[in-house]
């Protein structure tokens, strides 16, 4: 979102979300400020894709804008999805813990089949991978990033883990991860530098480029 009043923008698409949609008449009354205030908002907004509008027509004149929040406006509110997983999974735990691993298995052999679709066009090109890798956790919700380190190898940083309500419980999270990162580049040795878990501000991994085999 752009730099403008973060806070009477939060305001606005919150009585948005409770509202459902709204003119920008509506909006000012509620907020308390005025209809151009909130049309400046509204713009701002919609140019960042968080609010879109439809017109409807209403008697003579021009078609009246109601406006709404669209999906990517979603992230914005708060979600116990973390708190409902490890929830559902503690009843799968309890039914056969088997299960649990099972579930992690699935999930890494889906995101390594989806990686594996990305990955392919890269070609030989190791960095290309490296980096593409790095967008795939990134699009996931990691927020990660990757650099060249002056030994010749590489990083990948998560600073965010998408999944760390779950992780603070079950381990097969962590070790999922890691498989994942391994599997997704075979022909890299891969190495966990930091780990949320154990109290560091972000997870990262040292990449290498493992060298032939019989080498």
């Amino acid at each position: 979102m752009s730099a403008r009043a973060p806070t009477q923008a939060t305001e606005l698409m919150t009585a948005l979300k409770h509202a459902g949609e709204a003119t920008a008449d509506e909006l000012a009354a509620t907020l308390g400020i005025t209809v151009s205030a909130v049309r400046q908002q509204l713009d701002g907004l919609c140019a960042d894709g968080m609010v879109t509008y439809r017109a409807e027509a209403r008697g003579r004149g021009r078609p009246t804008h109601l406006y709404q929040l669209t999906r990517a406006a979603e992230p914005l509110f708060p979600k116990a999805y973390g708190g409902l997983t490890t929830e559902l999974l503690g009843y799968v735990a309890d039914a056969d813990p088997a299960l649990v691993d099972d579930i992690f298995d699935r999930r890494r052999q889906r995101r390594l089949e989806g990686a594996q679709a990305r990955l392919a066009p890269v070609g030989d090109d190791f960095a290309a991978r490296v980096a593409e890798l790095a967008s795939i956790l990134d699009d996931d919700g990691y927020l990660a990033a990757w650099e060249a380190l002056p030994d010749g190898s590489y990083r990948i940083v998560e600073h965010n883990c998408a999944v760390l309500d779950v992780a603070e419980r079950y381990g097969q999270a962590c070790s999922s991860e890691i498989a994942f990162l391994r599997q997704a580049l075979p022909d890299a040795r891969i190495e966990r530098v930091s780990h949320m878990i154990a109290g560091a501000h972000s997870c990262a991994y040292k990449i290498d480029l493992a060298a032939p085999a019989g080498l």
